[in-house]
């Protein structure tokens, strides 16, 4: 008895403290993966404890008496009393919970994917326009200066109204820029949060997660034709004299249709594979094509930015050339030199910063 109350101490403690890291690891776990790891833990819990069992009951037993037509003894009282627990159910509890965690990882690697999914072309868009925001920013108050200054020279005859017309014009196409740009911050605010890691983890991550699922589903399946169990407690004859009232046996099983199981699980983890890939409205395929269309944009902006870049050099050797000379005319070529500079280099910012988020966001990954 006393090794009964034994196995029922360690079970509890072992129970107990399981689910105090259950409960500091899940404070901070996503929704779904909370969910599957209370299902995982739920489904485990009765898989890895021993079940306790009692019988009392009359059995035949004592000594044979009387003549022909007696039965051997007589109804005696029995009581039986112990702990039996399934080996292989410790295995398929274990392995229960590392399919949950694999569901976890599944889970997270498809929410970033989804998540870059539904930012589809403005992937690293966020970033770029930050820099835009901060060129113009800069730029800005210089160019208001400008037009300040034009209005006085044609106050005072010194400058025509279509020179100011046109400053005015250029400048209010930097304003409408600055505009946008804070439009298009405020509109991808409320889109998703985009992932700081590469798309290829990303998606490497999933279907590494997918088949870590299968497998461990593969082992629950192959566990189902085994049995070993353990059984062991007190059993007592009630007024039957015994010198130890004690039992424990052990009893391994094995269902022949598991010599069948590993083709057929080799099967359905390639089939799942496959399936993972080939669903037209699944996350592979969305994300295949949304990394076509960033490769085609990054390819095109990469070839805009040299371009960009070499139209900012030549009119910055422009601009310096000028800075020395004061007649009317020049000052008024330099001040569109100082506006058209600016819109250039506000979208030499933004595709530095796309091109460059584009790049880390793409990663090595070949769909």
């Amino acid at each position: 008895m006393r090794w009964a109350v034994a196995w029922g101490v360690l079970a509890s403690l072992g129970a107990g403290a399981a689910r105090a890291q259950e409960t500091a690891g899940e404070a901070r776990a996503p929704g779904f993966c909370a969910f599957v790891r209370g299902v995982g833990d739920a489904e485990a819990a009765v898989l890895l404890a021993p079940d306790v069992f009692a019988s009392v009951g009359l059995v035949n037993a004592g000594e044979a008496g009387g003549g022909a037509g007696v039965p051997l003894g007589g109804p005696t009282p029995r009581l039986t009393a112990g702990l039996s627990y399934d080996v292989v159910g410790l295995y398929r509890g274990l392995t229960l919970r590392r399919r949950a965690e694999a569901e976890c990882e599944r889970y997270q690697a498809m929410a970033a994917l989804q998540a870059a999914v539904k930012r589809g072309p403005d992937v690293g868009a966020e970033a770029a326009l930050a820099e835009r925001s901060r060129v113009l920013e800069g730029a800005l108050p210089e160019a208001e200066q400008l037009l300040a200054s034009l209005r006085v020279d044609v106050r005072e005859g010194r400058a025509t109204v279509e020179e100011l017309n046109a400053l005015q014009l250029r400048l209010d196409g930097l304003r409408a820029l600055a505009h946008e740009t804070a439009r298009e911050r405020e509109r991808l605010a409320a889109l998703p949060s985009p992932t700081e890691r590469p798309l290829s983890t990303w998606l490497q991550e999933l279907r590494a997660a997918d088949d870590r699922v299968e497998e461990e589903s593969a082992g629950l399946r192959r566990a189902t034709a085994w049995s070993v169990r353990l059984r062991g407690g007190y059993d007592e004859l009630i007024n039957v004299r015994q010198d130890m009232p004690l039992f424990g046996m052990l009893t391994v099983s094995y269902n022949l249709g598991g010599l069948w199981q590993p083709a057929a699980n080799a099967r359905a983890r390639e089939g799942r594979r496959l399936a993972l890939e080939e669903d037209v409205q699944g996350v592979s395929q969305e994300v295949g094509r949304l990394v076509r269309e960033l490769r085609a944009t990054h390819g095109m902006e990469e070839t805009r930015l040299r371009e960009v870049t070499v139209l900012v050099g030549d009119l910055e050797g422009q601009l310096k050339e000028l800075q020395a000379m004061e007649t009317a005319k020049v000052r008024r070529y330099r001040d569109y030199l100082v506006l058209e500079l600016a819109r250039l280099r506000a979208e030499q910012a933004w595709l530095k910063a796309h091109v460059a988020e584009l790049g880390r966001f793409l990663g090595e990954e070949r769909p």
